[in-house]
């Protein structure tokens, strides 16, 4: 009887120990603005992979693209013991109202990709005035004249803005000289393809047809420009750009339809926001993330905690780069791409 005590104490003492470990383990929370872009579920598997294997818990919602769900949504993750917020926002001001109760009580919040502007929120992404820049760079070494057609995102997203930044910063020589003629810019609600295929179809017609090269804000948008140049007989003659390394993009570059995909390797960012958000619920400070800066290029110029990482542009020529990183497989890029026509593709 007296070892049987001794046993039932010793388990209890096991199970309490356990209980006690599984207490500890903190509540990581994703609030995502979308599901309907592909990176986003890459992005998810790495964040919650990392998480889960420190013994935190992840818990999530999908907003749908509609700031309103997302408000509440985040309301909710909170109530159901969020120790941290990542917030991956539709509308970054519609929001706020959230944020701020969120700020009152404490809670880390890490701003993923998208920047919300509030000094108690740590922007996490890519520099997107440098994707901006990149692409547009990348376009003025195949055209660098005649009549140009931006494609812009969500105007309620403030990387939209940034993106166009970096587009202009190049541009703006080239426009001054009377090279380059921005002949439409337009902006697609949601960063649907849909709306950015109908922008397309609108700026061919009230251009004639005349529009020597398209730089679109993503790879989501860039099919449906491509789309709507190839019903013109156009497509794989004026030049489009993109960024996300979507893998329907990669292989338009392929082929040729499209000029550039600018490569953000979302797993690398997930890897990066999920070792931050661990570190913040263990009581770390912004200040204790590697690598972080100021950042106050946001429409209201508020000034808070970044790191900023760096993209990479992705052509015909380098697309063994994401072949080889394992981001997407050669079969899926080199579909109806004819022999010898790609490097990554022989």
């Amino acid at each position: 009887m007296k070892k049987f005590a001794l046993a039932l104490a010793s388990a209890v003492f096991v199970m309490s120990a356990a209980g006690s470990a599984m207490a500890a383990g903190k509540t990581i929370a994703v609030s995502w603005k979308i599901f309907q872009e592909e990176r986003w579920k890459t992005d998810e598997a790495v964040i919650k992979k990392i998480i889960e294997a420190n013994g935190d818990k992840y818990i999530s919602a999908d907003a749908q693209g509609s700031a309103a769900k997302q408000l509440t949504d985040i309301e909710s993750l909170m109530s159901q013991g969020a120790d941290i917020l990542i917030i991956c926002p539709w509308d970054s001001e519609a929001i706020l109202p959230a944020v701020e109760k969120a700020a009152s009580e404490g809670i880390p919040m890490i701003a993923y990709d998208v920047q919300i502007e509030h000094p108690s929120v740590l922007y996490m992404t890519f520099n997107n005035v440098g994707v901006g820049r990149l692409m547009t760079e990348e376009m003025l070494k195949v055209k660098n004249e005649g009549n140009f057609a931006i494609i812009k995102g969500d105007p309620g997203d403030p990387n939209a803005a940034f993106l166009l930044q970096g587009m202009m910063e190049v541009l703006k020589p080239h426009i001054d000289s009377g090279k380059i003629k921005i002949v439409a810019e337009a902006s697609s609600d949601g960063w649907k393809p849909e709306n950015a295929q109908k922008n397309m179809e609108q700026i061919l017609t009230s251009n004639d047809n005349k529009i020597d090269a398209v730089l679109s804000e993503n790879d989501g948008m860039a099919g449906g420009v491509v789309a709507a140049l190839q019903a013109q007989g156009l497509a794989g003659d004026v030049p489009v750009t993109g960024q996300d390394g979507d893998k329907a993009a990669l292989n338009r570059v392929a082929q040729g339809t499209q000029l550039v995909s600018v490569w953000k390797d979302s797993r690398e960012l997930g890897k990066l926001v999920s070792e931050a958000a661990i570190m913040l619920t263990e009581g770390k400070t912004f200040a204790d993330i590697p690598n972080v800066t100021k950042f106050a290029d946001g429409a209201r110029k508020v000034e808070v905690d970044a790191v900023l990482l760096t993209p990479t542009a992705i052509t015909k020529d380098n697309l063994n780069l994401v072949i080889d990183a394992g981001w997407v497989d050669k079969a899926t890029v080199c579909a109806g791409v004819a022999a010898g026509s790609v490097p990554a593709c022989n």
